[in-house]
């Protein structure tokens, strides 16, 4: 395998990359090491990990992680309802009185009532592919939780101090993602690859666009890739990112436009800006001006 061949794999599940990220998925899958990806929201990031599940054949076990999520939310819970009735159904049958409090203890907490979560479900054997692990937006977790995840990034095992040691025979692909709404912990980017993911250039957003909206026409894929080129250098709030792209040609193409207008800019903005403050700042600017850019540059690379 070598990158190229990541590259390949990966275009044929409809994610097109560019040297460098084939080449880091390549490292994170031939070190066996997490890759931690960097970048803006709605470049991409997530749908790597989706598009290398594929790819591959494993399972995608995703986590979304959240302000206050806990180990119960990510790693393992109690089923105690099961636990109970096991209990009431040894004080039927007389079975506790033959047990020491210490037994009885250990076989309400065995595995048998674990409700296993997305990072020990990544640890279990499997049969064929290992699964791949998104750990997704973990700039969104509290440092408690990102320190719990060192043991799991650097030998793919978890300590459960009722039960013991889950390690994985074979390790998942791991892929944490990470919109930099903070500073992710230097412990946790030591133990894995990094890689920063920018919006793409020009020739791979209408690559992009022609692959993900299929009878796109060429000028309309080019016109909306200039386009966001240009939102992007306004200085938004929230500049459109990949999926918006995708999501304005759709819906360019549901309303049976063929070519980039003031009116049908005007009329789908929303479709690639979610912030009113976005919306204004391109009214102010002109959106006259948006359309005139992406046809003189279209014109230009013609």
């Amino acid at each position: 395998m070598t990158p190229d061949d990541v590259s390949t794999a990966l275009s044929n599940q409809g994610y097109l990359p560019d040297e460098g990220i084939a080449t880091s998925v390549f490292l994170a899958m031939t070190l066996k090491r997490p890759l931690l990806l960097e970048g803006e929201a709605g470049v991409g990031k997530t749908e790597l990990a989706k598009a290398l599940a594929a790819a591959t054949g494993g399972e995608l076990i995703r986590l979304q992680c959240y302000e206050g999520i806990d180990v119960s939310q990510a790693v393992y819970d109690w089923d105690y309802a099961r636990q109970l009735l096991h209990l009431r159904a040894a004080e039927a049958t007389g079975e506790t009185q033959t047990m020491s409090s210490t037994d009885l203890e250990n076989e309400v907490y065995g595995e048998r009532f674990m409700v296993k979560r997305a990072l020990l479900r990544a640890l279990e054997p499997v049969e064929g592919p290992p699964p791949v692990l998104l750990i997704d937006e973990v700039d969104r977790a509290d440092d408690e939780f990102e320190a719990y995840l060192l043991e799991v990034l650097s030998d793919f095992q978890i300590t459960v101090p009722e039960v013991g040691v889950f390690r994985a025979e074979k390790p998942p692909l791991v892929v944490l993602t990470s919109n930099r709404t903070r500073d992710v912990h230097d412990a946790l980017k030591r133990r894995c690859l990094y890689h920063w993911v920018d919006h793409p250039g020009f020739e791979r957003e209408v690559a992009i666009v022609k692959l993900r909206v299929p009878g796109v026409a060429d000028e309309l894929a080019e016109q909306v890739a200039r386009a966001v080129e240009a939102l992007r250098r306004l200085n938004l709030y929230k500049p459109p990112g990949v999926a918006e792209t995708i999501d304005w040609a759709n819906a360019l193409g549901r309303l049976g436009a063929t070519a980039l207008d003031e009116r049908v800019v005007s009329n789908t903005l929303g479709a690639v800006l979610k912030y009113r403050e976005d919306h204004q700042r391109v009214e102010q600017h002109g959106v006259a001006s948006i359309v005139k850019e992406a046809f003189e540059k279209g014109l230009l690379n013609g």
